[in-house]
């Protein structure tokens, strides 16, 4: 019976829906994401290509849809937040590890406060809150582990760059068909942007949340931990944005937190003992493999949870990680910490289920 019920679960997390995957999506930003890596590769800048994709990215998920003013206009307004989130990740990347943690709560606390300004915008702030924690691990891999320079002000342009072409590629489609108003790029993501009250369960979990994301950083960065920062991508990846989401998506971010990190660590072993002419090759190599990672996690958003949660992990910390040279110890560090990082977000869900319970409690106890 126990067995039974474990295979039932199992079936539940990674149940596919063939009507949900939308390879159109996926293949278009495909095309447009290759042209910030062949931009990268023949400037021999790649440790500015995962600004400039997700820059590109999370614009396309930002789009309000509507007429082009209005969304050109929503998406600079996204642009401009995204550089400063990108400076900050970046411009603190190397300094003392206490600023990081402060920098990483107050970051995800109003990431979780906005939730006030309406869904849309809700979704928005936590994409960027996403952002500002690969920026983190991604600043530190390049300054503190693989010596590669990087300018925070580069970053900053490399992530307007990927915005920016986002609007041009909307702004084609629109002059191409005709100028009408388009609905929502990605249909599935909400578009509410009516206020709510902000009640005291939400604000607790946000709270819990920030804590969360700020205590990963602490130990990652604190005890200076070898590849430590996959710690808090892993949290933040695994954690619910709000209490209303159930407990099979929190299972499934769970599942797909670890798939990802466990394929990236495999995958980058393949350049462990790679050198010269064929270290190069394979590092191109793996950068495409992420960009089609990200492109089936665009594709697969609402066929199963779990898979999209595990493409976009598995390419972002391929593209973090790829930097640095890899070893099999490197790849128990890597898994081990995605293991905390998962960890304590299923701590924060388990609150989050409380706080929930107890907030639709309390009325009918009023009442």
């Amino acid at each position: 019976m126990h067995q039974d019920t474990s295979t039932n679960r199992l079936s539940r997390i990674f149940r596919l829906d063939p009507a949900g995957a939308n390879w159109p999506r996926g293949v278009m930003f495909l095309d447009v994401a290759l042209v910030p890596l062949l931009v990268f590769w023949a400037i021999g800048h790649e440790q500015y290509l995962l600004s400039a994709v997700f820059g590109l990215l999370f614009a396309a998920l930002a789009d309000p849809g509507g007429s082009y003013r209005h969304r050109a206009s929503h998406i600079a307004v996204f642009a401009l937040i995204g550089a400063g989130v990108t400076a900050l990740g970046f411009g603190i990347g190397g300094d003392a590890w206490g600023w990081l943690v402060l920098a990483a709560f107050a970051v995800t606390l109003v990431a979780g406060l906005a939730a006030a300004f309406g869904a849309h915008r809700f979704v928005t702030a936590l994409l960027l809150n996403l952002w500002f924690i690969i920026a983190l691990g991604l600043a530190f891999s390049l300054h503190h582990a693989a010596r590669i320079t990087s300018y925070t002000w580069a970053q900053v342009l490399a992530w307007a760059a990927g915005a920016a072409l986002w609007i041009t590629v909307t702004f084609v489609a629109w002059l191409t068909r005709g100028r009408p108003d388009r609905p929502q790029p990605v249909a599935e993501l909400p578009g509410d942007t009516a206020r709510r009250k902000l009640t005291p369960p939400l604000i607790m979990f946000a709270l819990i949340r920030a804590l969360a994301v700020a205590g990963t950083v602490a130990l990652a960065f604190g005890l200076d931990l070898s590849h430590g920062y996959w710690m808090p991508i892993a949290a933040i990846a695994a954690m619910k944005p709000s209490l209303e989401q159930t407990t099979l998506v929190g299972a499934q971010r769970l599942a797909g937190a670890l798939i990802g990190a466990v394929a990236a660590a495999l995958l980058l072993l393949i350049p462990a003992s790679a050198h010269g002419l064929r270290l190069f090759t394979v590092t191109r190599g793996l950068e495409v493999v992420a960009l089609v990672l990200l492109m089936h996690g665009a594709a697969i958003r609402f066929c199963n949870y779990a898979l999209y949660c595990a493409a976009i992990a598995a390419g972002v910390l391929i593209l973090v990680d790829l930097p640095q040279p890899s070893d099999y110890a490197a790849e128990g560090y890597r898994v081990l910490w995605t293991l905390c990082g998962v960890s304590a977000g299923l701590l924060v869900m388990l609150l989050g289920a409380l706080l929930a319970k107890r907030s639709t409690t309390t009325p009918s106890h009023a009442s």
